[in-house]
């Protein structure tokens, strides 16, 4: 496994951090902006309002979720030193913050998360919540192998 002490673990983890804010800002920016809806069979592109968090769970629970979603943005940054300076944990801790960013930044502005991801048989979501679930995922599999 990559040790990142010699590649600047903290530069490596912003940067994935930053750019899944950006990414995912942009895509809910477009998807907004211009409300698509685009059909592909499997899948649609088209523009949710989610009030609640994933799985349409604490709907309409704004004040809840955003205080929520800051506490753990918080708790990541101020226990950063804690993880690992190995790739994988600091690839998915960064991923993790990132989508819970990305989120905190639609429920302070707009009030309600922008989902536009829509696999018709799943809740819709956004480039936030799949780095959230692919983390979760990557940190259980990393620490359960530890």
């Amino acid at each position: 496994m990559v040790d990142l002490n010699k590649y600047k673990p903290q530069l490596f983890f912003w940067s994935v951090c930053i750019s899944v804010v950006l990414l995912d800002q942009v895509t809910k920016y477009l998807v907004f902006n211009y409300k698509p809806e685009l059909d592909f069979r499997w899948f649609m592109i088209n523009l949710v309002q989610n009030t609640g968090a994933g799985f349409g769970i604490l709907k309409d629970q704004i004040h809840l979720l955003t205080l929520i979603s800051l506490v753990v943005a918080l708790l990541i940054i101020l226990f950063y030193r804690k993880i690992p300076k190995k790739i994988v944990p600091q690839l998915f801790s960064a991923l993790f913050l990132g989508g819970v960013a990305g989120n905190l930044i639609d429920r302070l502005f707009r009030r309600f998360v922008i989902d536009f991801i829509d696999f018709k048989i799943w809740p819709a979501f956004n480039l936030a919540d799949a780095a959230i679930s692919i983390a979760v995922i990557g940190l259980i599999l990393y620490f359960w192998k530890k």
